[in-house]
């Protein structure tokens, strides 16, 4: 009586070590078994979980809070205090940090938001940016630290990965107090600029102040966050994408954290008496491309654009600051 095949399991001839343990692919070479690293690096990344922290600037009342809780569809301000007019004017800056974690199919995101309450809101508003760029220095110094330390297994990144700046759309472009904040921390950090609360504009005034801002914001040379070029080999539907992107800064937004019925369904959005103003549609604001790039698309980009370009420059920056101190010091001595 013949032998029944032997099945192919983890003992099978074919698949042990040496010229006959190789399995061949699909184009008949031999498989090793490397190709299979992508999957490895992803499950050791969700079991890991992921971090991000983002920092909303701008003067009050443009609508930073809503869009935040709108973008991550979570409260994060439900114990604020709202200040009136004259307690404004007094308030210097300050820095505050509200940390959630959320998770989504299985994977992890511990999402930091750094708020600016106070910024642009004094009568004299002269360097109120300085305690911006110091908080994002302080960071940088910290995470330095860790690194240089003796342990560096769990190093806690709150680095700021990138800052939504907001622009006001009552005026006729960026004001001096916009040019002077992105001037001074657009070596430091990722700047995505906002225009703020859309639904005060008509779409040709969005149009006409889009195209302003672009055009001021390369005339005082500030360089905000630079989308990277798509590969050759990307789809058309990525590369169109990513043009509508770059054609859609600065993002104008609306948030909102109100359901409204429009046409018999249920959507997020502002009810006027001339219609519905509605969040996820975009024909009405740039919502939904500001939330696809920062989750969907170029989250991680983000993040390497700081690690390797501004977390690099401020760690050149001290190392070349502690080389200069040990020769001048060696110097001193030998003297």
């Amino acid at each position: 009586m013949q032998e029944p095949p032997h099945p192919a399991g983890r003992d099978s001839p074919d698949l042990l070590p040496g010229p006959r343990g190789r399995e061949p692919d699909r184009a008949g070479k031999e498989y090793v078994g490397f190709a299979t690293l992508p999957n490895q690096v992803h499950r050791k990344s969700v079991k890991k979980g992921f971090d991000f922290t983002l920092m909303v600037a701008g003067e009050s009342g443009l609508g930073k809070s809503t869009l935040v809780n709108s973008l991550f569809l979570t409260d994060l301000y439900k114990d604020r205090k709202l200040l009136n007019a004259e307690e404004r004017i007094t308030q210097t800056v300050e820095i505050t940090k509200h940390t959630v974690d959320i998770e989504e199919k299985g994977v992890k995101l511990k999402l930091t938001i750094v708020d600016t309450p106070g910024f642009g809101d004094a009568v004299n508003n002269t360097e109120c940016w300085k305690s911006v760029a110091d908080y994002i220095d302080q960071q940088f110094e910290q995470y330095f630290r860790d690194e240089s330390g003796l342990n560096r297994k769990n190093i806690q990144d709150n680095r700021v990965h990138c800052c939504l700046y907001f622009i006001s759309p009552f005026g006729h472009g960026l004001r001096p107090l916009d040019v002077e904040f992105m001037k001074a921390l657009h070596e430091k950090v990722n700047i995505v600029p906002i225009l703020a609360k859309a639904d005060t504009l008509t779409p040709a005034e969005v149009k006409k102040k889009k195209f302003k801002i672009r055009e001021e914001i390369e005339q005082y040379g500030i360089k905000i966050y630079q989308f990277p070029d798509c590969d050759s080999d990307e789809d058309d539907d990525f590369k169109q994408q990513d043009h509508q992107l770059k054609e859609s800064i600065p993002f104008a937004v609306i948030g909102s954290n109100t359901v409204v019925e429009a046409k018999g369904k249920r959507v997020r959005g502002r009810l006027y008496p001339w219609g519905i103003v509605e969040v996820e549609n975009s024909a009405h604001c740039d919502f939904v491309k500001l939330r696809n790039m920062l989750v969907r698309t170029h989250m991680q980009d983000l993040k390497d654009v700081t690690r390797e370009t501004h977390y690099e420059n401020y760690r050149a920056h001290c190392i070349q600051n502690m080389t200069r101190m040990v020769v001048k010091e060696r110097n001193r001595k030998s003297i």
